[in-house]
């Protein structure tokens, strides 16, 4: 028996990332996604749990991805979940880009700590 994704197209994934920069830290997350007919056109939705350390400080955060490719023009929105901070980084906010270059991973990621 097939399921429903399978019938529909879309894609589901389970991430496992290391994160090496200012971010220190793993994470797990499920992903969604869809790619159209059309060369370049595709679209999904993820949610990350990140662990690890932010700019020397330790927590935990979830990122909430809603990303698509209109015909190879990517729109990204990875936003930390508001609130979603531990311990050291209560409070977190910010955004991610990620870029890929020849199958390569890197992300900016723009963020805020209270002080």
């Amino acid at each position: 028996m097939s399921s429903i994704a399978e019938q529909s197209g879309i894609g589901r994934l389970s991430l496992d990332k290391q994160f090496q920069g200012d971010l220190q830290a793993t994470s797990q997350g499920e992903m969604l996604s869809f790619r159209s007919s059309v060369q370049g056109s595709a679209g999904y939705v993820a949610m990350e749990a990140v662990r690890g350390t932010l700019h020397g400080r330790t927590g935990s955060f979830v990122l909430q991805h809603s990303s698509t490719m209109n015909r190879g023009t990517p729109v990204q929105s990875i936003t930390v979940v508001p609130d979603s901070g531990t311990d050291a980084l209560t409070g977190l906010t910010g955004s991610m880009i990620i870029t890929i270059t020849d199958g390569q991973h890197t992300y900016k990621f723009e963020y805020a700590l209270p002080d």
